[in-house]
């Protein structure tokens, strides 16, 4: 397993993503009771259904719309051909799917939507991007630290021996990395200032390791330099995951 750190991307205004990972399109439920008007849901019909109403021309049926008799139900957005659909629409019935649409909802409704959906069971603008659309946009992104790759990166092994050597120097943000991830720590901008200060000091310590300790940890301290200037830049919390 290995230590990544990131920042809170969603903090600043200057991120090119927040507009829409806050842009909320769908939301999950279990239950769409009271729903239903924006609810999203399939119209199917029970094969035994379809086997009654096309009688002996099932099979060619079958055939010409590529069903599977052996499923148990036909969703009547796959059935091809025209005819045979308009046959089966007046047969089919709604099974909700558990999404429901809020950006169309009144805002009493949006509310307690959002209210009632776990953050996990949300779909966002962002989330209907491709990955290329995503990557353009990280890009271009002020606060996309990683070399333009996104607000995620690389501190290193989970056995890295960085934090014993911060300890060892009193740098006390870098040497905690391990439990911060443990107990999940959001670092504000005041803590990035001083984890540049600890950056300075491990630089010019790191060499009184061996030449093979700067190898390993210079590129750690970049990636963490450049997450700390952005933090106090943008006013961005980070943390380690």
């Amino acid at each position: 397993m290995g230590v990544s750190i990131a920042i809170c991307e969603l903090d600043s205004d200057a991120s090119a993503c927040k507009s829409a990972k806050t842009s909320i399109l769908k939301v999950n439920l279990k239950d769409v009771t009271g729903f239903e008007s924006c609810a999203e849901f399939d119209l199917l019909v029970p094969v035994a259904v379809a086997k009654t109403a096309f009688g002996a021309e099932f099979d060619a049926f079958a055939k010409r719309n590529r069903v599977d008799v052996d499923t148990e139900n036909i969703y009547l957005d796959k059935v091809k051909n025209d005819s045979d659909k308009q046959k089966l629409a007046p047969l089919a019935k709604k099974q909700y799917t558990g999404w429901i649409a809020v950006d169309n909802a009144s805002a009493d409704t949006k509310k307690r939507l959002l209210d009632l959906a776990d953050p996990d069971n949300r779909l966002t603008k962002w989330d209907m991007l491709s990955f290329d659309e995503m990557g353009e946009a990280c890009k271009k992104c002020v606060v996309s630290w990683d070399e333009g790759r996104g607000c995620i990166g690389t501190f290193g092994p989970d056995n890295s021996a960085l934090p014993e050597i911060a300890a060892k120097y009193g740098c006390s943000i870098i040497a905690g990395v391990p439990n911060a991830v443990k107990n999940k720590t959001m670092f504000t901008k005041e803590d990035a200032a001083r984890m540049l200060e600890e950056i300075k000091v491990l630089r010019e310590k790191l060499p009184l390791e061996s030449k093979m300790v700067v190898r390993r940890y210079s590129g750690v301290l970049d990636r963490l330099e450049k997450v700390a200037n952005i933090s106090i830049k943008y006013g961005t919390k980070f943390y380690f995951l």
